[in-house]
């Protein structure tokens, strides 16, 4: 069972002739699985190692991060706690730090769901400041998935903010993961920097870690949604003045625009676009729609609606 999937030196450990062999192997070292190798290049080009966590000073050390990347507000308890973090761990559930030289740069946490059906629930997965924009996210979620595949479970999920686009694309293109549900207000009111004043709705994703897409997408090929013959309409824009512009489509593909920053709105507009994308995505959603994936420049998901629903 392999326990350390992202190594500290890519590549196999081939068998060397010493001075008192007589022979050598003949065999040809076995190809490690498509998925460790994915592992093994996403650490390498993020120049990071992913490790297990099991000491509590590492555990402590994830959630000084997860604290950092959060931010909540004052008197409030971090998003993880490193005792929670060492129970999961006890347990068998994934908990990892990816580290540069002998500082961790990014951390992620899951735990198995319920039977009967296998599945790992990546509950949180953040990455410093001074990591970000150099793959760490990538390589924790690409280790993530090697390491689940060791352990015969074939799916993972979590949850995202959908207002969030540089989320959607690293979740749904980047990692090839399927939006299969949107749940209002998730967690309810939330007090961090990120998401404090207001409602925390979440895109639930499934990844289906066999899925040639998948591995193509951890392998650095991006997943792209399968476009129609016909041009997908608009169900909602960002207007000049960076509110959302709803509109009524008739096409059976329609595209549902999210501001490029909504972190940098105010919050007025930003509960603005909340409603409005609860409206144009959860509503379709719910009434049988698939997302089919998600564009950039302008950044939008791009979504199917059911046969005969027109």
């Amino acid at each position: 069972m392999v326990t350390n999937l992202a190594m500290d030196a890519p590549g196999a450990t081939v068998p060397v002739r010493s001075s008192t062999m007589t022979w050598a192997p003949t065999d040809p070292v076995p190809e490690p699985p498509e998925a460790t190798q994915a592992a093994v290049a996403a650490a390498a080009a993020a120049d990071v190692v992913v490790r297990e966590l099991y000491r509590m000073e590492q555990l402590q050390a994830a959630q000084r991060l997860f604290t950092e990347v959060w931010r909540p507000a004052e008197g409030q308890p971090p998003p993880v706690t490193g005792e929670l973090l060492r129970a999961l761990a006890h347990a068998g559930s994934y908990v990892v730090g990816a580290y540069a030289g002998t500082r961790m740069v990014g951390a992620s946490a899951g735990f198995f769901t319920a039977p009967p059906e296998p599945a790992l629930h990546s509950h949180i997965t953040g990455v410093a400041p001074q990591g970000q924009h150099h793959g760490v996210g990538f390589a924790l979620k690409v280790h993530q998935r090697a390491w689940a595949l060791a352990r015969g479970v074939p799916r993972i999920i979590w949850t995202f903010d959908p207002l969030v686009a540089r989320n959607a694309w690293f979740n749904l293109a980047k990692l090839g993961a399927t939006p299969s549900a949107y749940l209002e207000d998730f967690y309810g009111p939330m007090t961090d920097a990120i998401n404090a004043g207001m409602a925390s709705d979440r895109l639930l994703v499934t990844w289906n870690l066999n899925d040639p897409a998948v591995a193509a997408a951890c392998a650095g090929r991006p997943r792209q949604p399968a476009l129609g013959r016909a041009p997908a309409e608009p169900a909602l824009t960002v207007g000049p003045d960076l509110a959302p512009v709803a509109h009524d489509p008739e096409a059976p593909m329609s595209t549902v625009e999210v501001p490029p920053d909504v972190e940098a709105l105010d919050p007025e507009r930003r509960r603005a676009w909340r409603t409005a994308v609860r409206e144009a995505l959860g509503d379709r959603m719910a009434a049988g729609a698939v997302v089919a994936g998600f564009l950039r420049r302008p950044d939008r998901y791009v979504v199917e609606q059911p046969t005969g629903s027109r």
